[in-house]
This record gives C-alpha cells, sequence and structure tokens, in this order.
C-alpha cells in the first residue's frame, strides 16, 4: 500500500507475514472468533496512535483498539478494521509531590503496576486478575480491590491522554475535554478515542491485611447464603466480601461453597474488628475448612488469581446485576453456583452493599450485589455445552437482574443494559459530535448493535 506513514512499530496488512498472528497473538479468550481485520498496528508510541488513527481516516477503515488482550469477547478483532495494537504502551511513572501515578494502557495493574506502587508506598484499586491491562479495565469502569469502600477504579482517574477521531492527541479531564473524560470513565468498548495514558491517583498503601476464609459442602448453599445477602451491609467498607463455588482438591473432591472476607486496613486490631461478622455464619459449625482472621499477602493473592485464570484456555463468561427479596436471589442463583460443568469452572458473589453514589460518569449501572460466572475449557468439542450452560444459569437469572458489567460482558451472545438510560442517551450525543463518522468500532452486539436494554424486557 502506498503512501504510508512511516510507523515506529510494526503494520501488517492480511497478506503480509505474521499479519494473523498478530490478529490473535494477544488475545486471552482462545475461544476465537473468526473476524477479519483490515491490518494491524503494533504501536510503539503515542505518536504511532496518531499516524494510525490519521492512515484510518485517509483509508476509510473503522479502528479496533487492544490494551490488554482480556475482553472476553475479544472486542478488537473487528472486520475491515484497523487494530491498534497498545501492548508496547506498559510504562508507569509516580509523581511523590502529587500522589498520582501515569502508566500506559497495556500495563499489567496486579503483575506490574500494582508492585511498582507498593515499593514506593501507594496503591492503586486496580483488577484481581493481575495479568489484566488497566486500559480495558478502567474504560469499563475497573471493579477492582474493595470496590465497595474505595469505589471503582474509574472513579481514581485523574485525567488521561487521549487521541480522537481527528488524529490529536489531548488531554482530558474534569476541566478539559470534559466530555471526553466523562464518557472514557465508564463507555468501555463504546468510547470513541484512543486513551494512550492514565494519569491515576493513588492511596497510601494499607497498612495491614488479613483474610477470613469459611468453606462448606454445596448442601450448605441455601443456609449459607441466605446468611450473607442479610448480614454483607453491615460489614465494614474496608472489607472486600466474595462468595464462590470451585473446584479445590484440598478441600473436597467436588466444587465447594467459599465465603472469603479481605480486610485491608492499618492494624491487626482492626482486622479482627471488621471480620467479626462471619463468626455469626449459622453453618460454621458444619464448615469444610475455617481460616479465621489469619494474616493475608495481596501477592498471595495475585497467585491465586493467576492459577484460577489460567492462559490458553477458551471461556464463556456472563454477569448480572441483581436485587430482590432474599429468598427469590437466592434460589435464582443456585444453579450457577451448585451445578457447575468442569472443574475449572467458578462463580461468584461480590457484594457493592451498601451502595455508594456514583460520581456523574458514563459508568451508571450497580446493584447490592455482583454475580459472575466463568467458564473455562480446553477442548473445542466441548464448546456447545460450556456455552449452553452459562446461558441457562443467566436465564434463571432474569428475574432478579436489574443490569450488567461491561467488564465480565459478551453483549452479541446477550444484550443487557449496562448503563442508565439518561447516560446513555449523553454518551450517544457526544459520540456523535466527537466522532460523527462512526470511525471507532464501538460495541460489538449484532446488526443492530448495542440497545442497552435487557432483553428480555
Amino acid at each position: 500500500m502506498s503512501n504510508l506513514p512511516a510507523f515506529d512499530g510494526t503494520f501488517l496488512l492480511r497478506d503480509d507475514p505474521g499479519f494473523a498472528d498478530a490478529v490473535v497473538d494477544r488475545v486471552f479468550n482462545r475461544l476465537l472468533p473468526q473476524r477479519l481485520p483490515a491490518a494491524v498496528l503494533k504501536v510503539a508510541n503515542e505518536q504511532d496512535v496518531v499516524r494510525g488513527i490519521r492512515l484510518a481516516k485517509d483509508r476509510g477503515w473503522k479502528v479496533a483498539i487492544r490494551s490488554g488482550g482480556h475482553s472476553w469477547a475479544q472486542w478488537s478483532v473487528r472486520d475491515d478494521a484497523l487494530v491498534l495494537d497498545l501492548g508496547a504502551l506498559n510504562d508507569a511513572s509516580y509523581d511523590e509531590a502529587t500522589g498520582i501515578a501515569s502508566a500506559g494502557p497495556a500495563i499489567k495493574g496486579g503483575s506490574t503496576l500494582g508492585p511498582y506502587l507498593a515499593q514506593r508506598g501507594r496503591f492503586f484499586p486496580g483488577g484481581h486478575c493481575p495479568t489484566v491491562g488497566i486500559g480495558g479495565f478502567l474504560l469499563q469502569g475497573g471493579q477492582g480491590y474493595n470496590a465497595r469502600g474505595w469505589g471503582w477504579g474509574a472513579e481514581w482517574i485523574d485525567s488521561i491522554d487521549v487521541v480522537t477521531a481527528d488524529g490529536e492527541l489531548v488531554k482530558a479531564s474534569e476541566t478539559e475535554n470534559a466530555d471526553l473524560f466523562w464518557a472514557a470513565r465508564g463507555a468501555g468498548p463504546g468510547f470513541f478515542g484512543v486513551v494512550t495514558r492514565f494519569h491515576l491517583r493513588t492511596m497510601p498503601h494499607y497498612g495491614y491485611s488479613a483474610t477470613t476464609v469459611q468453606a462448606f459442602d454445596l448442601a450448605d448453599f441455601d443456609e449459607v447464603m441466605t446468611w450473607l445477602h442479610n448480614t454483607h451491609h453491615t460489614v465494614t467498607d474496608t472489607v472486600e466480601i466474595v462468595a464462590l463455588t470451585k473446584t479445590d482438591t484440598n478441600i473436597a473432591e467436588g466444587p465447594v461453597l467459599i465465603v472469603t472476607g479481605l480486610a485491608l486496613v492499618d492494624t491487626p486490631e482492626q482486622a479482627e474488628v471488621a471480620l467479626a461478622p462471619f463468626r455469626t455464619n449459622p453453618a460454621l459449625d458444619r464448615a469444610l475448612l475455617v481460616h479465621d482472621c489469619v494474616p493475608a499477602d495481596i501477592e498471595d493473592h495475585r497467585r491465586e488469581q493467576l492459577m484460577a485464570n489460567p492462559e490458553g484456555h477458551r471461556w464463556a463468561v456472563d454477569n448480572a446485576w441483581i436485587t430482590g427479596p432474599t429468598e427469590q436471589v437466592v434460589d435464582a442463583m443456585k444453579n450457577a453456583y451448585v451445578t457447575l460443568p468442569n472443574d475449572k469452572a467458578f462463580t461468584i458473589w461480590f457484594s457493592m452493599a451498601p451502595l455508594r453514589d456514583l460520581p456523574d460518569m458514563a459508568f451508571s449501572m450497580q446493584s447490592e450485589i455482583y454475580l459472575a460466572a466463568y467458564n473455562l475449557w480446553e477442548d473445542p468439542a466441548d464448546d456447545e455445552r460450556n456455552i449452553s450452560w452459562l446461558q441457562s444459569v443467566m436465564a434463571d437469572l432474569q428475574p432478579v437482574t436489574v443490569g450488567q458489567y461491561l467488564g465480565d460482558s459478551d453483549l452479541s451472545r446477550r444484550q443487557v443494559q449496562f448503563m442508565s438510560d439518561a447516560n446513555w442517551a449523553r454518551l450517544q450525543e457526544i459520540r456523535a459530535e466527537r466522532d460523527p463518522g462512526g470511525m471507532f468500532v464501538s460495541y460489538l452486539a449484532g446488526p443492530e448493535g448495542a440497545t442497552n436494554r435487557n432483553h428480555w424486557v
């Protein structure tokens, strides 16, 4: 192709050696799509992003963006689009005077940014899976450590550097290009720009952490989850509360229900008080395992997350924001917990209670309880069975579902509301102004595009 810019990175067209690998080589979910981009640009720096956007504009291509490659729906693999692979934008810096950390969108939040900040006595509430890049994570809202207490990752964004549809590199914050800043915090793959750097507020690193872990036979599911639903809002907001079903042969041969509380505090005394409510679990005398307020290391937690999220697997994942009377909710979620299709799959329940008011940003859908089912396997022959299981358990949840979180969604399989109606309308208005030609691919959601509606209503 003539008149190509002089890229510092690697530009590949369909017929070039290495193109096929470049399309998917950083895609985490190996249940790979058949979509075929027009070209891939592995950028080397911000100027490559600018050059790539301007080339796409000249050629009439749409643009898709890959930061960490962890989106379950592989949003960055899009037909006839230029894929901007931001993998090289993975550096970090920290300003001691302001407490602001600056990082590229492809930096791994847990395995790279977290330890980098810890060495400086700082903490950012990044994602749990340590290999997830911060780009997609933050654009979707950022459900990170102790979101119920510290808020969403997007709330900690001070400003962003972003390349617009016009190919201009600009700064966006609450006072500068505020419309882009508003949209970036929650639009996810519907954002109409390329964030090349995030400037993040940080907090002092917590002084002490401890965890309570209780494991139960699945026969105790109703009693344990009923107690948890009636209790979690009373636990102090320095505790992350999760209940999951998974197979752990160190506990039992089959799947078990595990309730966890992770206190991120300053002293052992504070952890003791924070985790005390877990001792009121009425099934505690039948627990298969109990760790009561034991010292915890977040790096150990990250290693556990790596084991639960292995590379090289096929994945089908979905989620729901759920609400309703305890009995109805526990009944609706039961099959997602007690019928896991294989020994690698797991389902999580994540407390957000009591709900915090959100700042004015695109992200605007949440409820007191988040549930996500993660199904992973290796053999393509198991695709249909595993996908069907996921569809079935999410259908069970419909009566208590108010919406979903973009970070664990696949709108091409199931349309569920992910943003308030008012924010959805505002996002469309900003997009029409900022990207009138529709250069950026937006949501992967079937021929009609995203509806921001629960499909069964």
